[in-house]
């Protein structure tokens, strides 16, 4: 029997990305947001992270959140744990197989 999985309130789902609602706003590129959309990735996404962060697995995190965000890793790390957390989780939401 399998059993729907709920999305929460602050994440909305669609295809090919996801918006995350953030506790709080933040800057992202200079401006004050407070929602934060994650497209797919590619697998060119993948390696270019992997390549950029020197086997470091939390910058290599970083830098695919902040590529498939459009904004710096800079501005990631500005944000509350809370809302890093929420795009962890919308992010592993978006590269979920569904069938699994």
């Amino acid at each position: 029997m399998s059993k729907a999985i709920k999305i929460p309130t602050w994440m909305v789902l669609n295809g090919d990305s996801v918006i995350v609602t953030l506790s709080k706003p933040t800057d992202a590129n200079g401006v004050q947001v407070d929602k934060l959309t994650l497209r797919a990735p590619t697998v060119r996404d993948i390696r270019t992270a992997q390549a950029t962060a020197s086997g470091d697995d939390e910058q290599r995190e970083l830098n695919l959140f902040a590529t498939l965000a459009g904004v710096s890793p800079n501005d990631l790390e500005g944000l509350a744990l809370k809302d890093y957390s929420r795009l962890q989780a919308g992010y592993f939401r978006l590269v979920q197989d569904d069938e699994l």
